[in-house]
């Protein structure tokens, strides 16, 4: 033998191919130096370069290694579970995930030495991997159909140049694994599309959610999710890491969830703030993001939705020097908004306002606001205390939680100081009885607060589309309308839907229950009185409760009767 030559050894599959007639020695020697030279495997030079038949070549195989041999026209590749493994993997050790059982995954090689693919794979899933035999010229087609669905559908919505927009967050990313290739272009164009369409929309939430066979992503519009986008199932992993790595998350970390946060500068004077959040699931992680415009304009008050005695009882709460105003409700109800309406008009050169927040969603010049921050010890409650060594005038603290930051408030309420908070009740009555299961004595209930306002949204018919609709009376009597408003001229809308809308709704308006605490309601708190005790004493007073308030809109025309039942459940 030449010293030249490339020496077989007895136990080299090529050797098999020779003993098999499907080559000849020569042949076996040529096509194993040149798959080396080329960093091929053998088995994909045979077949490509020698012309050897891919079936044969499998059965050799199989039968030389002991390893089972599948046919792959018999898979359905839409099945396949490409997700669990980077396509940078899949194309770098030609391996087609299979199938997955439990914590094993089996992977499609014509190769049987291919051993790293195993090893590589097994690391970067955290799966136990074994090998299933196929066909080189099978898997070949397969790998490209593969690859070319998933440029077929990114392609469908990367039609945007987003390069110049410009992501920061705070800290530094954690764990980074250059196999999940998460600042390739396709997906940061991708990912940059998907938050400007949530910003152009309106939205106020982004879903990411990953399922066993697809992927879909959600935007909450006008209280409301709506899905948007199926990305392909395979790429799953890799938007989940560029979220990572843009809100400087630990991306190596999938077992538990993790908080960030992103800033996304949109031209010269717009900045949007992100509040991420994943959550590890079933099949991957769901990511969610709350988009926070702290650059928006701040909703007067005249266009929250205030009935006008709410507005007067409101405005006369506000303007007292002390005590307590809270606002009660579920998250997303826009209580916030109404409380920075509140300072908004607070707001001036000889008055101190000091805001704590989990974040700050509002940014007001003039106020000045604090992020909580649990990690360092920055509580509400640890803000508060600092607030009242700097002689505020007014205090607004983002949520009430505990009973410590709840003591502190009502001491604050109760000396000489404004202070606007948070609960989370189903009305207004409720709030009074939650503050009393907390531990306020009942005396500094009734002596601190002024005002509780519950409030909820409901989604604006658009004007554009909107009509009559006819409903029976006994419909009409089981919502709450009377008898006299049904036999009057009363024309109630419905949602149609039209290309200025979503649905046959355009925007949002508050629907709210204010209740101030006169002396009769302060002697039933001290009473010990009840939530529905509360509640009938403020309609005795004329206050109109949640749902009062939206058949008020229903009847101006301002919402529908469904969108009312659906945001308020009695």
């Amino acid at each position: 033998m030449a010293t030249n030559q490339t020496a077989l050894k007895p136990s080299s599959f090529a050797w098999r191919l020779v003993r098999d007639r499907l080559l000849s020695e020569q042949q076996a020697r040529n096509a194993h130096r040149e798959a080396l030279e080329r960093r091929q495997s053998f088995v994909q030079y045979v077949v490509a370069e020698a012309h050897l038949d891919s079936g044969q070549v499998a059965l050799a195989a199989a039968d030389e290694f002991g390893v089972p041999l599948l046919d792959l026209d018999a898979v359905d590749l839409a099945d396949l579970p490409l997700d669990l493994v980077d396509e940078k993997l899949v194309s770098k050790h030609r391996a087609l995930p299979i199938f997955q059982r439990g914590n094993r995954l089996s992977l499609g090689i014509s190769d049987p030495t291919n051993h790293r693919a195993l090893e590589e794979i097994g690391f970067a899933t955290g799966l136990a991997t074994n090998m299933v035999l196929v066909e080189e010229a099978k898997l070949a087609a397969a790998l490209e159909q593969a690859i070319a669905a998933r440029d077929r559908a990114m392609s469908d919505i990367l039609d945007t140049d987003l390069d110049s927009l410009d992501t920061t967050s705070e800290g530094e990313a954690q764990g980074y694994d250059s196999e999940l290739n998460v600042d390739d272009a396709p997906i940061v164009r991708y990912i940059n599309k998907v938050l400007m369409d949530a910003i152009s929309n309106g939205a106020s939430d982004i879903h990411f959610e990953s399922y066993e066979k697809h992927c879909r992503i959600r935007f909450r519009q006008d209280g409301l999710l709506r899905e948007v986008s199926n990305p392909p199932v395979n790429i799953a992993a890799r938007l989940v890491a560029r979220l990572k790595v843009m809100s400087r998350m630990n991306i190596a970390e999938r077992r538990v969830p993790q908080d960030g946060r992103i800033k996304l500068k949109i031209g010269r004077d717009r900045e949007i703030d992100f509040r991420v959040n994943t959550l590890p699931t079933l099949h991957g992680e769901k990511v969610v993001l709350r988009i926070l415009d702290a650059s928006a304009d701040l909703v007067g008050i005249d266009h929250l939705g205030f009935e006008p005695e709410q507005k007067s009882v409101f405005l006369s709460a506000i303007q007292k020097p002390y005590g307590m105003i809270l606002v009660t409700g579920p998250t997303g109800s826009g209580k916030t908004v109404s409380l920075y309406s509140a300072l908004d008009i607070l707001n001036r050169s000889e008055v101190n306002i000091s805001t704590v927040e989990d974040p700050v969603e509002i940014r007001v010049p003039g106020i000045n606001q604090v992020n909580m921050n649990v990690k360092t010890g920055l509580t509400f409650a640890a803000a508060l205390r600092a607030f009242l060594r700097q002689d505020p005038d007014i205090v607004m603290v983002g949520e009430i939680r505990d009973l410590e930051t709840a003591q502190i408030a009502v001491k604050a309420a109760q000396t000489g100081h404004l202070v606007l908070s948070t609960l989370h009740t189903n009305d207004a009555p409720q709030s009074l009885t939650r503050l009393a299961n907390m531990g306020i004595p009942l005396y500094n209930i009734a002596s601190s607060v002024h005002l509780i306002m519950a409030q909820r949204l409901a989604r604006r018919l658009c004007p554009h589309c909107k009509e009559p609709e006819r409903l029976p009376r006994d419909a009409l009597l089981e919502a709450g309308l009377g008898s006299h408003e049904i036999e009057a001229e009363l024309t109630i809308y419905r949602a149609v839907g039209c290309e200025h809308c979503t649905n046959g709704y355009r925007g949002r308006v508050g629907i709210f229950q204010a209740i101030p605490i006169s002396e009769a309601i302060g002697r039933l708190i001290l009473g010990g009185g009840n939530a529905l005790e509360l509640a009938e004493q403020a309609r005795l007073e004329g206050v109109m409760d949640l749902r009062e308030s939206g058949l008020s809109k229903v009847k101006s025309g301002i919402t529908s009767l469904e969108e009312i039942n659906r945001v308020i459940r009695d």
